[in-house]
């Protein structure tokens, strides 16, 4: 717990002490949180929790996972009622997934506990019988198991986000789900297998809990068949990455800030999560195109030619044409297409103007141009933070749209921004490799008419 930052400290204590009152509050009140005759009933939800606890799937933050557990909670909020599910869930206690401190499994234990006993709460509120289900009443269970799983589903996916964000130090840009709907829908749809297991209960009892192992796993496939595509999209986009870094030098891990510098404009903003994770990918491969553009033009040092230059205005042109075909970019694309027009209509490919200017690419133009001049250079030094802040200040309302300058500028307050660590580059090859920044504002391309 000492490793916790101390706003996840006070949330952990937090945690921890609602579920003790809740507890504490049944026992005074009842005598006895289940009933002898359900001790059985309580014993076989336990062992099915702990199974599948202790083989959940990992998310895309360091050393947090899923599982399809909660199934066997909801199962109790039907067979035991609220106090048998909140004892259920507390059972993560003793989860056995290898590895796991024993401050997570407390805390895993304390808010599937709290989400156990609000679930059957609502069950029970909303008329919902508790003991093995009659077959001929069970379909007047189904509204109340509805509504439980409704409210312990997002319940517990928010108590978990809150804990991930507060001790890995994560952002909500950072949180790892591609969609929140769509993650929100299938683990409800998984809390059916609850309902599932207090039918079968009816008619095989304690055997339902062995049946009911194969759609949970099949489930806890599906969640680790997530995680897995999540991996390939991130691979794909790193792999399109270093193939730019390769041919162009001083892009060495602009990929990478442009992206985290995008995704904090587009926080700022407002947008959803399904947009940032788009906003991170294109930010990512905003400068893909360059694959296309011959590498003695990107490092030429000097005035360019009429051609020259024009290979370099086709570079977001050549850019979606590269990655078109990848359907996971969405509204990445325009981004990746227009991320050098400007404000005044006086950019490139196509001279759009203020909002014609798809918002993607107005975020991103802030966002390259930026790291570019706090980046070192062949030819200049990194220019101050507050250098590049007025530089940006300057361009606003002429290169740059002014709201995401000033969302940036709110941005940068509330997260300090980390100036990349010199890289020497490679030795230059000829009189003409001397690496040149495209990207610098305050450094505009000298381009040679004739001759």
């Amino acid at each position: 717990m000492r490793d916790l930052p101390w706003p996840a400290r006070v949330y952990l204590l937090a945690v921890i002490g609602a579920a003790a009152a809740l507890i504490g509050r049944s026992l005074i009140t009842s005598g006895s949180l289940v009933a002898p005759e359900n001790l059985d009933v309580l014993l076989v939800l336990v062992l099915l929790f702990l199974v599948c606890e202790s083989m959940p799937t990992l998310l895309n933050v360091e050393q947090f996972a899923v599982s399809v557990s909660f199934s066997a909670a909801l199962a109790a909020v039907v067979l035991i009622g609220p106090d048998g599910a909140a004892l259920v869930g507390l059972t993560a206690v003793l989860s056995v997934r290898p590895g796991l401190p024993l401050i997570k499994r407390v805390f895993n234990g304390a808010q599937f506990a709290i989400c156990g006993y609000a679930a059957g709460g609502v069950y029970v509120w909303l008329g919902g019988a508790v003991g093995v289900p009659k077959v001929n009443a069970f379909d007047d269970l189904i509204g109340p198991y509805a509504a439980a799983t409704a409210v312990f589903v997002p319940l517990n996916i928010l108590l978990t986000l809150t804990m991930i964000r507060l001790a890995a130090n994560v952002s909500a840009l950072e949180v790892p789900l591609r969609g929140l709907a769509q993650f929100l829908l299938s683990y409800l749809g998984y809390g059916t297998f609850g309902l599932l297991v207090a039918g079968l209960w009816a008619t095989v009892q304690s055997i339902s809990a062995v049946l009911v192992l194969l759609p949970l796993f099949v489930a806890r496939w599906a969640f680790g068949q997530y995680h897995a595509q999540q991996r390939s999209y991130d691979a794909t986009i790193a792999a399109l990455c270093q193939a730019v870094e390769t041919k162009d030098y001083y892009t060495r891990g602009h990929c990478t800030r442009v992206s985290l510098g995008s995704s904090m404009i587009a926080h700022e903003v407002g947008m959803g999560m399904e947009r940032l994770r788009a906003i991170r990918y294109a930010g990512m491969l905003h400068d893909v195109g360059k694959l296309g553009v011959p590498t003695k033009v990107l490092q030429k040092d000097g005035p360019l030619t009429e051609e020259e230059f024009a290979a370099i205005q086709l570079h977001p042109m050549r850019g979606l044409e590269i990655v078109q075909g990848i359907d996971f970019l969405d509204e990445a694309f325009a981004g990746i297409m227009h991320h050098h027009e400007r404000h005044d209509g006086r950019g490139y490919p196509m001279g759009l103007a203020a909002d014609e200017i798809p918002e993607f690419a107005r975020i991103i133009a802030v966002a390259d141009a930026f790291d570019s001049m706090t980046s070192d250079r062949a030819y200049r030094g990194a220019r101050p933070i507050e250098v590049a802040v007025e530089e940006l200040r300057k361009g606003a309302g002429t290169h740059f749209d002014p709201v995401m300058v000033e969302a940036f500028m709110r941005a940068l307050e509330r997260e300090p921004w980390q100036p990349p660590r010199r890289v020497e580059p490679p030795p230059p090859e000829g009189p003409d490799t001397l690496t040149k920044d495209h990207d610098d504002p305050t450094m505009p391309i000298e381009v040679v008419t004739g001759p």
